[in-house]
């Protein structure tokens, strides 16, 4: 039985035999320079990606929990605080409100309460620590830069110069602007035919 590499010629198969070695040195030196390249991370985070803000599941604060109290009924309960996040088909007298907010560049904030029920009513409740609604929209505003709002007043100087770049076509007064530069035909003919 003959080999397939038989009808290759000697320098044929030299090149393919460097070209090979060489593919196998390229890969030997790729790998090598990604272990000794620092990450984007350790060279002082200058390209980031961005990554959106995540926010799951309902926003319970303080002075809604200070609103329950044992008795109330499932509705009650559920005006107070919402959907629950989760239902059990098999723990149907629990409800759990669970909240996580996700952003770039902070501490994940996690919450839970449990409310369960007996005979459709209010029995008990076990919470976190929940942030008061002034705490948590603060905690929103954060990682926010709060720059100087642009002052949205036109000065003189500035109202002078914009009528200067942008002059009037007609010379006349405000009421020639209003009117339009087209007339347009009736909606409706006049001749009475329907």
């Amino acid at each position: 039985m003959r080999s397939p590499f038989m009808f290759i010629r000697p320098q044929a198969r030299a090149g393919r035999l460097v070209a090979a070695g060489f593919s196998a040195l390229l890969l030997t030196a790729c790998s090598g320079l990604s272990q000794s390249i620092p990450d984007m991370s350790e060279v002082g985070g200058l390209v980031t990606p961005y990554k959106i803000d995540i926010l799951q599941g309902n926003v319970i604060t303080r002075e809604q929990v200070a609103m329950l109290e044992t008795g109330m009924a499932r509705g009650q309960v559920q005006g107070i605080l919402g959907t629950p996040l989760l239902t059990s088909v098999f723990h149907s007298n629990r409800w759990d409100y669970v909240f996580t907010l996700k952003r770039q560049g902070q501490e994940a904030q996690s919450r839970k309460l449990t409310v369960f029920f007996k005979d459709d009513v209010l029995e008990r409740f076990d919470a976190d620590e929940m942030p008061s609604e002034n705490e948590f929209v603060s905690s929103l505003n954060k990682s926010r830069r709060s720059g100087d709002a642009p002052d949205l007043q036109a000065t003189p100087e500035q109202l002078e110069a914009f009528a200067n770049k942008n002059p009037r076509s007609s010379a006349g007064n405000d009421e020639d602007a209003a009117r339009p530069s087209r007339t347009y035909p009736p909606l409706e003919s006049g001749n009475g035919a329907n």
